[in-house]
């Protein structure tokens, strides 16, 4: 017993030992002079409370998404999409827990040791911006940056992998890159948006070291 309540004990001083580290990590901000213009491309950036994404129009005169992400990949590929949403993450939890109900834990733990990584890509129509999917503009030079840093996380078109959905509005695709605790779906988020060069944590495994950043839309 002695020995369990050891364990025990170490498991709960790792676990606040990374809940401190991540608090301290996404407290410390890069592109810290970096204030959002009043004009350019507005984007979203959204969040379930432990997952997110980043919410962008479909088509500008910077970037037509249709290329990378048709409407034929989807289950309803006619209805009037006007955003796309995306995001990175581990390729067992995407496609096995359609809902955070069905995560079990032996899913949880593999993935936090090391999985490969999915592109998971929504399309909206109209999506409202809100607490949960906050707006953000960036200048056109600063979209371009983000977009390249996305296409980055596709393979080319012919080498292409795509998995069915939870609804037939999204599609996964495969990604390169690994995913383990210390590089999350959050992480992705927070690196896209800093390669764009937006003032962001530095390392954010959670979905509140993102959304802190993101200043809350006015009533």
């Amino acid at each position: 017993m002695r020995g369990f309540g050891w364990v025990g004990g170490a498991l709960l001083a790792a676990v606040a030992a990374v809940g401190l580290a991540a608090w301290i990590g996404s407290s410390l901000a890069r592109n810290p002079d970096w204030r959002e213009p009043s004009e350019g491309v507005e984007i979203m950036v959204g969040t379930n409370g432990v997952h997110t994404e980043i919410v962008l129009p479909l088509v500008t005169p910077e970037k037509d998404w249709r290329g990378n992400f048709p409407a034929g990949d989807l289950g309803a590929p006619s209805r009037p999409y006007t955003h796309v949403a995306v995001s990175w993450g581990e390729r067992e939890v995407f496609l096995n827990t359609p809902t955070w109900a069905d995560l079990r834990p032996v899913t949880a733990f593999r993935a936090m040791t090391g999985g490969d990584a999915l592109l998971h890509v929504a399309h909206y129509v109209r999506p409202a911006p809100g607490l949960e999917n906050r707006p953000l503009t960036l200048t056109s030079a600063q979209y371009r940056r983000l977009v390249a840093r996305i296409e980055r996380a596709l393979p080319p078109r012919g080498a292409r992998v795509i998995h069915r959905g939870y609804a037939g509005w999204d599609v996964f695709y495969d990604s390169p890159g690994r995913y383990d605790w210390r590089n999350t779906c959050n992480q992705w988020t927070s690196d896209t948006l800093a390669a764009a060069g937006v003032r962001i944590g530095r390392w954010t495994p959670f979905a509140g070291g993102v959304m802190k950043w993101i200043p809350e839309p006015e009533a």
